[in-house]
């Protein structure tokens, strides 16, 4: 597996990372916690060192399964875990955001148990908190990283001025933000500022939740609780608009007899060196897959002519505004 390196401070991770929320949230009922502590070993085994979760996903029931699975491991791969949600325990799921400082501590402390750790490798702020300046939340977090808790800050959907100031007052060292072949706005602004600044970016649904891999069509049913049931890209409508992409990446799949998902994530690993795409999935053969796309090369030419057949798509349902920090969905 070839490795790639986040920001200044010289994070090393494997170029593809594993995103491990939809094996307890998001995409209907949990996961046998047996099944999926084998998949995050297995990829561990097949060369996979930066793994993703947060303390919100479950609630906390991902971060548990993540610790559990890379218990073993401890100091041969990269956590990443995110702070920033106001969880109701009564509940048991997020009502509101909350970066607030003591807030930010005692998630922290928390999140060290569940990942049985005793620093976590990557913190990042899950949503920007529009009543905490993030000056003091990026102080916070330098205070965490003086005490030996935390080892790197990164942000995630922040907005340039944000990440700007974030950054005065502790280095961030990724962002994690949406990125892949029908989620490009942050090409704008978002990624020169990072790339001026040398922050990394950690691209997240870079598979567009699984449409770009081509299993998705307008007949596909969700199970009650996956989030796409609520996205206006996934309507009937819209997913039988939006074919037009597929067409694209199913043409250059063809012509080197490669999957759509492994042409899907190339383009993102094309884009610059310092991006680390986290695809998720439940299923080894699907994580076997997703790692090939590590072999398939997308030379200048393809990309432009990919870049050009994509530009003239408008994605129906994009819901993805211009500052990104504004939303507050997962």
């Amino acid at each position: 597996m070839e490795k790639r390196i986040l920001g200044k401070k010289g994070l090393e991770v494997s170029s593809i990372g594993l995103g491990c929320m939809g094996m307890s949230f998001g995409y209907g009922p949990a996961k046998d916690k047996k099944e999926m502590i084998q998949l995050i070993r297995e990829a561990v085994g097949l060369g996979v060192t930066f793994f993703d979760t947060a303390e919100v996903y479950g609630p906390f029931t991902n971060e548990e399964l993540v610790g559990e699975a890379l218990e073993p491991f401890k100091g041969k791969v990269t956590i990443a875990t995110k702070f920033g949600f106001d969880i109701d325990r009564k509940q048991m799921k997020h009502v509101g955001i909350d970066s607030r400082p003591l807030t930010i501590k005692r998630t922290v402390d928390e999140s060290l148990k569940r990942l049985r750790v005793e620093s976590i490798d990557l913190l990042y702020q899950h949503r920007v908190d529009p009543n905490v300046p993030i000056e003091e939340v990026a102080g916070t977090v330098a205070d965490l990283i003086s005490a030996g808790k935390v080892k790197h800050f990164g942000l995630s959907e922040a907005g340039a001025a944000t990440i700007r100031k974030a950054n005065e007052v502790c280095a961030v060292t990724a962002l994690q933000s949406e990125y892949s072949l029908w989620t490009r706005k942050h090409e704008k602004e978002i990624i020169p500022t990072i790339e001026e600044l040398g922050i990394g970016l950690v691209a997240y649904s870079p598979l567009g939740k699984g449409f770009l891999t081509g299993k998705i069509d307008p007949s596909t049913q969700f199970q009650e609780g996956d989030i796409r049931n609520i996205l206006p890209r996934y309507t009937k409508e819209a997913r039988e608009a939006n074919r037009a992409l597929l067409d694209v990446i199913e043409r250059f799949a063809k012509e080197k007899e490669v999957t759509q998902a492994q042409i899907a994530l190339a383009w993102v690993l094309a884009q610059k060196p310092w991006i680390v795409p986290i695809p998720g999935t439940t299923k080894l053969h699907r994580l076997k897959e997703n790692l090939g796309a590590n072999q398939v090369q997308l030379f200048s030419s393809e990309l432009k002519e990919i870049d050009s057949l994509s530009s003239k798509i408008q994605i129906l349902g994009d819901r993805y505004p211009e500052a990104m920090e504004k939303s507050t969905g997962l």
